[in-house]
């Protein structure tokens, strides 16, 4: 999966006295494209000695021994053999290095949590970084906030020897998935489950088991993985503003997705390869 990068060692701990040096990276973010380039499998991304002018850059992680620094981009922020690429176009064009893919999904999560809170939602007064630990606080109300992070489940359905595969019906995807949704206030993730295999596919279940687990930046979740059973009755019912196609697939015909960075490819492979039975 994408976060398996050893021997890469991701550091998120906030350190805010870091000061942005002319050979650490920089993630720049214009709207929800990031500036990237490289070749095939060798993703890069600009360093600080590559863009002249003077901008904020704030401290985001460090990669082994690299730290990393946001900038929340301009016209002016441009460096050369570099673009504005989307998340989805650069896993899918320069599908690598991992250790550099989980990097950039991890920055884009942490960048969406710093735009959207610039504005403190309880009194409306502009936010300040925390100088103690990675928070948002208002010098006005003190209020803090912390970094967001969305409870999601992913779910594998099986019978017998075949297990569910889904396509989502307003995404351009041309491969299978699993059946996936938001945890709701109030909800164990088992029921989580439960309700969202009746939702899309109109499916009960049983025997719900936890399976992986999985940052995904892209969502700004953490995604839980768990296999089920049907419980009664296997035809699909499909949500159709939710999903275009809902099938039935035997171990041994799973082709599984373009890459193996997510956990919904690696639940599929696990049942494609007897480990869950």
């Amino acid at each position: 999966m994408i976060q398996d990068i050893r021997p890469h060692k991701l550091y998120n701990q906030y350190q805010a006295d870091k000061v942005c040096q002319p050979d650490d990276v920089l993630i720049c973010i214009k709207d929800k494209a990031i500036l990237a380039g490289g070749a095939e499998h060798q993703l890069q991304f600009p360093k600080r000695k590559e863009i002249a002018g003077d901008f904020a850059c704030q401290y985001l992680f460090s990669l082994d021994e690299q730290d990393y620094y946001l900038v929340f981009a301009g016209e002016e922020i441009k460096a050369e053999g570099y673009r504005y690429e989307t998340l989805r176009d650069i896993r899918y064009q320069y599908k690598g290095p991992r250790h550099l893919m989980y990097a950039v999904y991890t920055a884009y999560h942490l960048a969406m949590w710093y735009r959207d809170n610039r504005f403190c939602g309880r009194c409306g007064h502009e936010t300040e970084h925390s100088e103690v630990e990675r928070a948002l606080v208002c010098p006005d109300c003190s209020n803090v906030i912390y970094p967001r992070l969305i409870p999601a489940v992913i779910v594998g359905v099986i019978d017998g020897d075949r297990i569910l595969l889904t396509k989502y019906a307003n995404r351009k995807m041309s491969f299978y998935a699993l059946v996936a949704g938001f945890t709701e206030i109030g909800e164990t993730l088992e029921e989580c489950v439960a309700r969202e295999v009746m939702e899309e596919v109109g499916i009960k279940v049983k025997n719900i088991r936890y399976y992986k687990s999985q940052p995904w930046g892209s969502a700004l979740d953490i995604l839980t993985g768990f296999f089920c059973e049907v419980d009664g009755d296997t035809t699909i019912r499909l949500e159709e503003d939710e999903l275009k196609e809902g099938v039935w697939v035997k171990r041994e015909d799973i082709e599984g997705q373009a890459d193996d960075f997510s956990l919904t490819h690696a639940m599929m492979m696990a049942f494609k390869e007897g480990k869950i039975n």
